[in-house]
């Protein structure tokens, strides 16, 4: 018997000795395309329709085949298998029912894809008609609603998910999508809860849950009333509030986890050999062999948890194994398909320490660590735009955390010690650090080493200056806690110093460049005013005297960069350029640190010439500090422990804007037909009672 081979609808036998001979269901999809009621002859046309196996494929071309008048000649049968659509939805039959969410896929892509330069109004009107679209949308989402609370096949609440990422990211921009209304009034904030509180459920459907309630909270929430906003700020359910934070520390640590594994085959590899026999010719190639796909909407899901709501901020510091390390326990196939690195839902669910008890010899990680982690690795390179906006969401995240009193609470805790190994850029004159020497530390010294190694790393001709001044505000932040609640934080501060006036003697070599493009002097007013926060308020938060004494030595010891820095400020500031105003700023924020070292440099050299050194010690010169300070007089200088706090509206709302298309955009590439794949589906229902 000759085989039979399917494609595009089409069956035909092997021997192509027949006319090819079309499915049933496509025969089907070919009557509702015609301008006649399909239903005229055959009553039962749309009951029979729902019991065969969609062609996702077929129907979407030939929606997108058609031009605006034919889809226009058609538009009451396009209603009309809308609504049999939902009526099925409501079906016992889960084939029905599977068939029904797949079709209504089918029927929202293609329609927006004939329809991408129309309003949403119109594709409301191909879909369902005006004069039906609220109670057939009304029904729709009870529909959802029902499956995805509902006890029943987890495959189904795959596909309800599918089909509401389907609908939310129609349009690039969801704001524009006005089928988004029917959503905010008939919510399925509750039913999304319950997937994240479930172990089962968040196992399966965690990822696009968490997923597509940061696209809902972000439509439209800059013009209107956000029902999700406000549901999503307020919850304070502890099971619902660690599932959200377990698939968001799952997607992370799977990026990490990759990372990792692509960092180490490189490392291995013939590529690294090559490169170590000929120099640095191929390190950026190098590089790029170990860039893995970021993945913004996840993070997005973490920015609106942490920004929205206060209750999340102890989800951070929920302790949990080491995931790389865990065994994660077994589970059905999942239904989402293999998609490009970093973008792919994790399989299996993150165990809380309630489900899995730690053992004494797996590192404890939390969501904090597996995120500062994640951001070491996107932070190295933002030349790509995605890694770009990927470190720059990092730092509003963290900026958002810097600010919150718990979240320092936790951060400077002493009882809460971790070894947190951060990604370090590769560079010729450092070598890389070994894991096994981190010391256990509170989780603000690898805040503050993240901000560190970014500063140092980031000096060159294209200036992330955004980045930089965030990076600056988060450690300002920090330091403002540390000083308002008396936190003597045991932290290698000369790194930070030492990285601060290498970063403004950058600025000053490249004046030229850089003021072509940016105001240089804001960040330079940042840097001096942190050397202020010290010299003011360092008494009150360093970990010792002796600290305060390292401050004004490497102040001492680098005061060329200083003076070379005054120079600058003052050459600007007397003539009448654009920079008159900002230059003289910083002129004035010198004050102290001018003084310090006008003060002690002349004391230093009397020393030497008295004691006959040429080049006196570390020990020599804090000698000198220690002895002279009763003399040293240092102006007061008002607001340096006051920040402005941060706003998403008035100054990020662009960003987001565009953050939160790109997403939408990534999202609907990747619900690609396979997956609604009907494989694993019929695997489940392969029988109708």
């Amino acid at each position: 018997m000759a085989q039979t081979e399917k494609k595009g609808g089409l069956l035909r036998k092997s021997s192509a000795s027949k006319k090819p001979l079309k499915e049933k269901v496509v025969l089907m999809y070919d009557e509702i395309f015609m301008t006649e009621d399909p239903s005229k002859c055959n009553p039962r046309f749309w009951e029979e329709l729902f019991l065969m196996k969609v062609n996702l494929e077929y129907l979407e071309g030939k929606l997108e085949a058609l031009d605006g008048e034919e889809l226009m000649k058609i538009k009451d049968n396009i209603n009309c298998l809308f609504q049999h659509c939902i009526q099925a939805l409501g079906e016992e039959h889960p084939i029905r029912v599977v068939n029904a969410l797949q079709t209504l896929c089918a029927l929202i892509r293609g329609v927006h894809q004939k329809n991408k330069s129309t309003s949403g109004f119109d594709i409301i009107n191909m879909l369902v008609g005006f004069d039906k679209a609220e109670l057939c949308m009304k029904n729709l989402m009870e529909s959802l609603d029902s499956l995805l609370c509902a006890e029943g096949s987890e495959s189904l609440k795959s596909l309800c998910l599918k089909l509401l990422l389907c609908l939310v990211t129609v349009t690039d921009n969801i704001s524009q999508n006005t089928i988004l209304e029917y959503v905010m009034i008939n919510s399925i904030f509750e039913a999304i809860l319950q997937i994240l509180s479930s172990p089962l459920s968040r196992r399966e459907h965690g990822y696009d849950a968490v997923v597509l309630l940061a696209l809902l909270v972000n439509y439209r929430k800059y013009e209107s009333v956000n029902p999700y906003i406000a549901k999503l700020s307020i919850v304070d359910d502890e099971a619902t509030l660690n599932g959200m934070g377990l698939v968001i520390a799952q997607a992370l640590s799977e990026y990490n986890r990759q990372y990792k594994d692509k960092e180490e085959e490189h490392q291995s590899g013939f590529f690294s050999a090559l490169t170590n026999m000929v120099g640095s010719m191929f390190i950026a190639d190098a590089d790029e062999k170990i860039s893995v796909q970021t993945n913004e909407a996840i993070l997005l899901a973490l920015y609106e948890a942490v920004h929205l709501n206060r209750n999340f901020i102890t989800v951070l510091a929920q302790s949990h194994p080491e995931m790389g390390l865990m065994t994660t326990p077994t589970s059905p196939i999942p239904t989402t398909p293999v998609t490009p690195l970093g973008t792919t839902p994790p399989s299996s669910d993150v165990i809380s320490s309630a489900e899995l008890p730690l053992d004494a010899d797996v590192q404890t990680s939390n969501l904090l660590i597996t995120f500062l982690k994640y951001s070491s690795i996107v932070m190295q390179d933002t030349k790509d735009e995605h890694r770009l906006h990927s470190g720059k969401l990092c730092l509003i995240i963290l900026t958002c955390i810097a600010e919150d009193q718990y979240a320092n609470a936790f951060l400077h805790d002493d009882n809460m010690n971790f070894r947190v190994n951060l990604h370090r850029m590769p560079m010729r004159h450092r070598k890389k650090a070994a894991d096994k020497n981190l010391p256990c530390r509170p989780l603000v010294c690898a805040v503050l080493d993240l901000m560190v190694e970014f500063i140092v790393t980031h000096m060159m001709k294209e200036f992330p200056m955004d980045l930089y001044v965030r990076c600056i505000q988060i450690v300002h932040k920090l330091l403002c806690y540390q000083k308002k609640c008396r936190v003597r934080l045991h932290y290698t501060w000369r790194e930070l110093w030492s990285a601060l006036i290498n970063l403004l003697k950058f600025l000053m070599s490249n004046e030229t460049v850089l003021l072509a493009k940016h105001n240089i002097f804001t960040l330079a007013l940042m840097v001096v005013n942190l050397f202020n926060m010290f010299i003011t308020y360092g008494d009150t938060f360093l970990p010792t005297p002796s600290s305060y004494d390292e401050l004004y030595y490497e102040i001492i010891r680098m005061h060329q960069n200083f003076d070379n820095l005054y120079s600058m400020v003052l050459r600007l500031s007397t003539n009448a350029g654009q920079w008159k105003e900002p230059a003289s700023k910083v002129t004035h924020a010198l004050v102290n640190i001018r003084a310090i070292i006008n003060h002690f440099n002349p004391k230093i050299e009397s020393y030497a010439a008295v004691n006959h050194i040429s080049q006196l010690s570390e020990d020599q010169v804090l000698e000198v500090v220690r002895s002279n300070y009763d003399t040293l007089t240092l102006k007061l200088q008002d607001g340096l422990d006051q920040y402005e706090r941060y706003s998403e509206q008035h100054k990020e709302a662009a960003f987001f804007k565009e953050l939160v298309r790109s997403i939408s955009i990534n999202v609907r590439k990747n619900l690609a037909f396979n997956t609604l794949s009907q494989e694993l589906l019929l695997k489940e229902f392969s029988t109708i009672s």
